[in-house]
């Protein structure tokens, strides 16, 4: 391992310093362990784990390519960890989006436009006053992914993303267990969407808190 660590932090050099960039293709195997003074062992195995969190791009029959390096693309990995969180770390998570979640709401605020709260207004219309608890998960999946994205942070954006895995479960077991849960995320989704319509972002972060804080301690003391 200690080889292959070598390996990747001799790449991750490269991109660092912007010797590589990216969209770059990388040079030739054989001649990038040369240059680096590596295996071509270990550079392949470097390479291959790189893939795996998606800096590097390996095309087959075309060569490795440097990704974009974007946010988003660097995230999903992220994403594919959580998804392997024990049930009793869904608290934290909870945590986490509880305090990112709120900010980007406020953000939003001052830059979500009508078009998009007209479409958000229209998602909440359609669930109607008494959805399926998976039509309602979906629906809050997409209603926070969309005010998120309004806030401008690609970052944020692609963060609360991932985290929304572990904590899409705990929404459906709340559903099916809660009798209120479904009227009351309607009614917090409403409130949202008032404190974002009158540009009040001190609301919208609230509001927003409290709808995360309102299933973290269900959960709490469901556990």
């Amino acid at each position: 391992m200690a080889v292959t660590d070598e390996a990747i932090e001799k790449i991750k050099g490269m991109i660092v310093s912007g010797a590589l960039r990216p969209g770059d293709r990388l040079p030739k195997e054989s001649e990038l362990a040369a240059e680096l003074g590596l295996s071509r062992n270990s550079l392949r195995e470097a390479v291959r784990a790189l893939s795996l969190i998606r800096i590097l791009d390996v095309r087959q029959g075309d060569g490795t390519y440097v990704t974009s390096l974007d946010p988003q693309v660097l995230l999903e990995a992220m994403s594919f960890v959580v998804d392997f969180h024990r049930d009793d770390t869904v608290l934290e998570f909870l945590a986490v989006r509880r305090i990112l979640e709120p900010a980007a709401t406020a953000m939003a605020a001052g830059r979500i436009g009508r078009e998009e709260l007209d479409a958000l207004e229209a998602r909440l219309d359609a669930l109607g006053p008494s959805p399926s608890v998976e039509d309602l998960v979906a629906s809050d999946l997409e209603f926070h992914r969309g005010i998120v994205a309004a806030s401008g942070n690609s970052v944020l954006c692609s963060l609360l993303d991932g985290l929304s895995g572990p904590t899409t479960r705990a929404r459906i077991w709340r559903g099916l267990t809660q009798k209120d849960a479904v009227a009351r995320t309607l009614t917090e989704h409403r409130a949202i969407l008032g404190a974002l319509r009158d540009r009040d972002a001190e609301a919208a972060r609230a509001w927003a808190t409290v709808h995360i804080a309102s299933v973290e301690q269900w959960l709490r003391t469901s556990l």
